[in-house]
């Protein structure tokens, strides 16, 4: 069978742009093909990304927790040793309490503990200056000086009832070292109408004599006449000597004095 010119025509026209088209519809499925795998590297590195912010969002999520753990486990510590602390300061705190409660009943027993004390005071200044009176008559002013401030003292406002007590108790203190210490001084004596210069011994209580500055006249306080005897010149030179320790001018040493007593003693 022939084919016309026009067929032939017509079959040649469609062989060309078969020709023409298919190279074309290759391209077309190949770019096609192309975006497709660019959308699924797209979606992929999307996911990888979103993984990757989940996996950090669950790192720090991590760290969150270990770091609140950890403060939680440091709180727990503190507030156990506040416990404890607390616990101690409650028991000092009862005992405190405990203290206060003394106080206030001690304070309430002030006002009448110093009623009691100011007069007992009163007492043992009165009997301290009896005492003074009736002694050996020895450091006289001093003595009594210290008295007259003990009574001028018990009528002062601005000094404390404790204090009073101690000034008192001082006082005492010093009449009893009298008795147990040997002293010299110097002081008027009124030897046949006239005051005399003379030198002090007072060995304790036991002895009170006196010397003159040249040694002519020698004496002992006698306490049962309350008067003063004249003392013989061999007395002089154990008085010397006595008056020397005293004053710190020999070292203590065996020393010849009289006694109150009609009998001499060595004394040392």
């Amino acid at each position: 069978m022939k084919l016309s010119s026009l067929s032939k025509a017509s079959v040649l026209l469609c062989l060309s742009a078969s020709t023409v088209l298919s190279p074309t519809f290759a391209q077309t499925r190949q770019a096609d093909t192309n975006s497709q795998l660019s959308s699924v590297v797209s979606a992929g590195q999307s996911i990888t990304e979103s993984a990757a912010e989940s996996q950090r969002k669950v790192n720090q999520l991590s760290e969150q927790k270990l770091t609140k753990l950890q403060q939680f486990n440091t709180v727990t510590k503190e507030l156990d040793g506040l416990n404890v602390y607390n616990q101690q300061m409650q028991a000092q705190l009862d005992n405190q309490m405990t203290e206060l409660s003394q106080l206030a009943d001690s304070m309430e027993q002030v006002s009448i503990i110093e009623r009691q004390i100011s007069p007992l005071m009163a007492r043992m200044i009165s009997t301290l200056e009896e005492f003074v009176v009736l002694d050996v008559p020895f450091l006289e002013e001093e003595r009594s000086k210290r008295i007259n401030d003990l009574n001028a003292m018990m009528s002062r406002a601005d000094i404390a009832v404790s204090e009073k007590f101690r000034r008192v108790l001082e006082a005492y203190q010093v009449e009893v070292d009298y008795g147990r210490t040997i002293e010299a001084y110097s002081g008027l004596l009124t030897l046949n109408g006239q005051q005399t210069d003379v030198d002090f011994l007072r060995v304790g209580r036991v002895s009170l004599m006196y010397q003159t500055r040249d040694g002519s006249q020698l004496g002992q306080w006698q306490q049962d006449k309350q008067q003063w005897q004249p003392l013989s010149q061999d007395y002089r030179l154990g008085i010397n000597k006595a008056l020397r320790i005293a004053r710190k001018q020999l070292a203590p040493d065996l020393m010849l004095i009289p006694l109150s007593s009609t009998s001499t003693s060595g004394a040392e």
